[in-house]
């Protein structure tokens, strides 16, 4: 069975920085995908960024040149770097990862609050 744990929200100013863990327990790791994903209060989850097993990344237009996703094979954890943060990136950020042929987001962590406030 999957877990994941995220790590890393918390308060910050407009322009700021804040990297985002995810720390997975389990098996094969280095085989699934993994993603990010934020729900702001009243509208949809949205996927911002994902990291596939062969290195391949995709990521949200929103946050195209500031969020940047990375994988730590042998510490099983994947990371996002947010720069340049937002009042509208505030949001609930949580990771996902999806096993090998899957093509679905199956194991989720509980979110981390992330806040954006002068």
């Amino acid at each position: 069975q999957v877990q994941l744990v995220e790590s890393g929200g918390g308060l910050v100013q407009p322009g700021g920085s804040l990297r985002l863990s995810c720390a997975f327990s389990g098996t094969r790791f280095s085989a699934y995908a993994m993603g990010w994903h934020r729900q702001a209060p009243g509208k949809q989850r949205e996927l911002v960024a994902a990291l596939v097993s062969d290195g391949g990344t995709n990521y949200a237009d929103s946050v195209k040149g500031r969020y940047t996703i990375s994988r730590d094979n042998a510490k099983n954890t994947v990371y996002l770097q947010m720069n340049s943060l937002k009042p509208e990136d505030m949001a609930i950020y949580y990771c996902s990862a999806a096993p090998p042929h899957s093509g679905s987001w199956i194991y989720w962590g509980q979110g981390t609050q992330v806040t954006v406030t002068a």
